[in-house]
This record gives structure tokens, sequence and C-alpha cells, in this order.
């Protein structure tokens, strides 16, 4: 059986997206020859954490796909999913059937971008479902399905590996008994963990672990993938990718047309905040939180921040070819003449700090409308008259 040290290999060559640092530590991982018993990847929505984390388990026990190993694999099977000693979990909500996961790990075996989170895409049928399921480890899950996963000897691998996806969301009886696991492991066991926050996880979970961060991806990458990998036309790749917020595996599903829609209703969105059209402001924050799930309304929030910088960069230089949306040429000349006084950038701050509270599901008809009330004051050069320690002071009739 190969050593890992004789090992040659670019990891992740075949898929994974950027990322060179984290790329080049897990490759120095395996060079060593000192492997850990748990890694925990750690990074922003989209920026590929469970991609990294199955291109290394594949790596761990020599299959050929993710990364191109050529003679060097010393496993006959074809990906992680065919392999008896990968094992790979997902948070779940509260009733979940077996062909349902089943199905979700076909399409992550398909492509390790493939979103299969179950509070990001609610349903495998219905791409424009909008509920929003709670998913999470239970410790009734724990007890029956991974920890027993854990005690498995290698059948055909060097390793045992278990794959927890999203472990922010273990309640904390499973992540006190899960801890358990991680305090006294056996000897051919790994863990690869992955979170978007890091910062909720018990830090001795955290201590436990080697950490690999990885971080949002540039615009460059996202529209080189977009182009190479999933077969967009240039134009459409390039404009999802200054949209996309780093974000490349939810942007694979938009779709550019309907994200232009989306702009259209974005700008007018912009002139509702400044003539204060209650109607229409009401109309569309519950327009966008009926129809788009939280990805989709972050989408918003991300055009909208690119949006607002145009208008920056163009009030500073003038430049068309400087800007993302220069088909919007005129509209933006006509705002920045028009509302010389705008505090821009205090604008595309009050959009980053909806972001937080729309995925922590505080209802998008909220956030979106105190934005806008925000907006109002900012479009006058003036500051919001909502405090930022009270954001849901966002109707003119509200009263303590």
């Amino acid at each position: 059986m190969t050593s890992y040290k004789n090992l040659t290999f670019e990891f992740g060559n075949r898929r994974l997206v950027g990322q060179q640092f984290a790329r080049e530590q897990i490759k120095r991982t395996i060079k060593s020859g000192r492997i850990g018993h748990a890694y925990l990847f750690s990074g922003p929505p989209g920026s590929g954490k469970t991609a990294f984390a199955l291109a290394f388990a594949e790596l761990l026990n020599g299959v050929d796909n993710i990364t191109d190993l050529g003679e060097q694999a010393f496993s006959k099977k074809s990906s992680w999913f065919t392999h008896p000693d990968i094992h790979v979990f997902l948070p779940v909500p509260t009733s979940v059937s077996v062909e349902e996961l089943r199905n979700r790990l076909e399409l992550l075996k398909k492509d390790p971008y493939e979103v299969v989170d179950f509070s990001l895409r609610p349903s495998l049928t219905n791409e424009d479902s909008t509920s929003n399921k709670q998913a999470f480890y239970p410790i009734d899950y724990f007890r029956e399905e991974i920890r027993p996963t854990a005690f498995l000897k290698p059948n055909e691998g060097k390793k045992t590996i278990v794959i927890l996806t999203g472990i922010e969301h273990m309640r904390k009886e499973a992540a006190n008994a899960f801890l358990k696991l991680l305090e006294e492991p056996s000897e051919n066991l790994i863990f690869l963990l992955t979170t978007n926050h890091s910062e909720s996880l018990l830090p001795t979970i955290i201590s436990r672990c080697q950490h690999i961060q990885l971080s949002a991806l540039g615009t460059d990458k996202i529209e080189q993938a977009l182009i190479q990998r999933d077969g967009l036309p240039e134009e459409d790749a390039a404009y999802l990718a200054r949209v996309s917020g780093g974000n490349y595996a939810m942007t694979r599903f938009f779709d550019a047309e309907t994200l232009k829609e989306t702009r259209q209703e974005i700008i007018e969105f912009l002139r509702y905040s400044y003539v204060q059209d209650a109607v229409n402001i009401t109309e569309t924050a519950q327009d966008w939180q009926s129809q788009k799930n939280i990805e989709g309304q972050i989408a918003v929030l991300n055009m909208m921040e690119v949006f607002l910088r145009d208008l920056l960069v163009y009030r500073s230089t003038q430049q068309k070819s400087l800007i993302t949306n220069a088909n919007k040429i005129d509209v933006i000349k006509n705002f920045c003449s028009t509302l010389s006084d705008a505090r821009l950038e205090d604008m595309i701050a009050q959009v980053n700090n909806c972001k937080p509270f729309i995925y922590q599901n505080v209802q998008g008809k909220l956030v979106f409308t105190s934005l806008a009330l925000r907006f109002s004051s900012l479009m006058r050069g003036n500051d919001p008259f909502i405090a930022d320690d009270n954001p849901w002071e966002h109707l003119p009739a509200y009263t303590n």
C-alpha cells in the first residue's frame, strides 16, 4: 500500500475551485505523513468546505477522483460515495427519510459543490421552494447513526473517515457526546468537520481539530469556474461572479436573466426608499420574502451591494468601464447627479448588516423594510432615524 509521504499530486486538481493556501496546507499534511484524527474546515458559505472535505477523504483512502492520483491510487472505488470507509452526514430536519438523505448524497457524488443542505435547499424536486427547514444534529441521530459509524474498522482503506457537515448545527447534548469521541479517538478513525461559523462551536471541539480555513472565493475564480466547469457564457459568468458574494456553490444555481429582473426590482426599491413609498416598499419586501429562500434573499442583498458600489465608483471616477452594471449607466448617472449627497458607503454597510439577520431566519419583510427606511435618510445625507441598537423600529407609526 502506498505511503502518504510518497504520493505526488495536485490536491483537488479535477474539481476544486481556488483556495490555494488551503490546498497547500493539505498537501503539506499528507507529505509529512503525520495525519491527525480530526480536521475542521471553516469558511463562508459556498467557499468549498464540503468539497475540500470530500477530496481530503478520497486522498486519505487513495481514491482517484477529485484529485488525479493516477497509478498512485490504492483504491479501486470510483469516488467517496462508493467507498465503504467514507461516511458523510448532514444536519437533518425533524423528519427525513433514508431515501431523501441518499438522494442528497448522490447529488454530492455528481458534484462536490452541489447545495444539499436542507436549510438552503428544502426540496430537491421543487427548486423554487421558499420554505426553510430547520436542520440539526439531534442526540438520537448522533447515537443511532454517527456514533456506531465511528467504531467501524476500515474495510478497504487505510482509515475510517466520518464527515460531518454544518457541525455548528449540533445540539448541545449531541455536541457533548461528540466531544467524548474526539477526546478518545480510535486509532484508524478520522473526523472531517465543516462549519460556516467556527466561533459558535465549543472551544474544546476546535482545540481537538487541525483547523483549515477557507476564504470567500474571488470574483475571478468564480467566473473562471462558471465558464470552465459549468459551461456558462462569458458574459453571464462575469455578471454572476460579480454578484456572487464569494459564494460559488449557490451562484451555480442562479439564472442570469432572472437576476437581471431582480436588479430592476432593486432599482425600484431604491426609488421607493427615497420617496418613502410605504405601499411599494412593503409589497417588494413581502415579495422577496415569499418568492425567495434564504440564499435568494442573500442574493438580493449581494446584488444591491454591487449596484451601490457601482454608484460609489462612478461618482468618484466617472468611468463606465469600472462598473459591473454598465448597461444601467443612464440610471447610475441620474442617481449620482440627483442624489449627490447620498452616503453610499453607509448604505453599503447597512446592506451587509442585514445579511446575518437573514441567515438567522429573521423575516425578510422586516429586514428589507427596515433597510428601506434607513436608505431614505442616507440618500439625503442624513443619519438614519432608526437607531442601530433598535433595528426593528422600522415603521413610521412605531411607538415605544
